[in-house]
């Protein structure tokens, strides 16, 4: 097989082909929500892609050569052409990727194939070897797929918050204050209708893990799954006169359809910290899913942490705002970015053990 070549995978086909139930695929961005205004880029609307379009609203399942741009046409193909990219419904309905992905293509020639799904099941995704890199915000999901080797290469990328909002009326009596587990209790003890994603992602698992905080287990009628997207429920949310906890992109991105307003910020605006909201990418691990193109997925790493890919997310804006904010370029290093939080590092005894164990694993018998 030429070095260059992705061995076939059916699994990854089918599930590109299947896109749609539940899952948004485009190729090169996708549809953002609300009035998205890609400051950082000339991206082309990539339609829903529910069908497999040619991310200009068509529908010929990816088939067409990807654009090759000049500065890759003299260095070859990376891979086999094709990304594909697993990620939290945020960056897709926000529009994010639609100023990204085109910049990326356009730089590399390698087309981009997005499936948009809560971070659960991004990661199971990614973990199936049926994407070739992640773009999530579930921080310890997203270290439990490193400790797995289901991933490597973590970076940081951007950040943003979670707000908890609702209806303007405020029935629960919540704005205004400063704590989110404050603010959940005070929900379930009004019993005024609560929105939950339900659907494993980055946002759901925040929001549990803030019931957890204010030692509450939601139930009853009040309390209701949407087993939706982020846009998705802010709109039930808004139809339902309830609540729900959003990140503070994909609400600025919908303002415009919806009336529900924001009653517990999150620190970028001096909330509490549990409503922070960091983005990583992570590659997936060609030594588990040897099909996966590796190569572009670095390629891809490298551009969303460039000076020119952070520059992007800092200028991508929707109604006036800025939706997300760059993290990956610091002065000093930040080691923590690429291994599990709780990592302390091997011993040197730990390091003589792995030494030989690369000797056991890489090096011929006879050298």
């Amino acid at each position: 097989m030429d070095p260059g070549e992705r061995r076939p995978n059916t699994t990854r086909r089918r599930l590109l082909q299947a896109a749609g139930a539940g899952t948004a695929l485009s190729l090169a961005g996708c549809t953002g929500g609300g009035d998205t205004t890609p400051t950082a880029g000339d991206g082309d609307d990539g339609g829903d892609g529910g069908d497999g379009g040619d991310g200009n609203g068509g529908g010929s399942g990816g088939t067409e050569e990807p654009q090759q741009s000049q500065n890759n046409q003299d260095g070859g193909q990376i891979g086999d052409g094709q990304l594909v990219l697993a990620t939290t419904t945020s960056t897709y309905d926000t529009g994010l990727l639609d100023a990204l992905n085109p910049m990326f293509q356009e730089s590399f020639g390698v087309e981009v194939r997005t499936i948009s799904q809560g971070t659960g099941a991004a990661i199971r995704t990614g973990r199936n070897g049926d994407a070739d890199v992640i773009l999530v915000h579930a921080r310890g999901p997203e270290d439990q797929f490193l400790r797995d080797g289901a991933g490597v290469n973590r970076r940081d990328v951007m950040f943003n918050d979670f707000v908890i909002v609702g209806p303007e009326d405020d029935p629960a009596g919540i704005n205004g204050m400063s704590s989110a587990t404050e603010a959940f209790a005070t929900i379930a003890e009004e019993e005024a209708t609560f929105l939950s994603r339900g659907d494993d992602s980055g946002t759901n698992t925040k929001e549990l893990n803030i019931w957890e905080e204010a030692g509450i287990q939601p139930s009853g009628s009040w309390y209701q799954e949407t087993g939706q997207g982020m846009g998705d429920t802010l709109v039930q949310a808004n139809q339902a006169g309830g609540y729900t906890l959003a990140d503070r992109g994909t609400f600025l991105a919908t303002q415009d359809n919806i009336d529900l307003v924001i009653h517990v910020q999150g620190p970028i605006r001096d909330g509490p910290m549990i409503l922070q909201n960091p983005y990583g990418v992570i590659p997936v691990n060609p030594a588990v899913h040897d099909n996966v193109n590796y190569q572009a997925a670095m390629a891809y790493v490298g551009f969303l942490t460039s000076p020119a890919g952070q520059q992007a997310i800092a200028d991508y804006t929707a109604n006036g705002s800025q939706l997300f904010f760059p993290n990956a370029l610091a002065e000093e290093p930040d080691f923590a970015q690429y291994v599990p939080q709780d990592y302390e590092g091997p011993s040197m005894s730990m390091q003589d053990l792995r030494f030989q164990h690369w000797v056991d694993q890489q090096v011929p018998e006879g050298f």
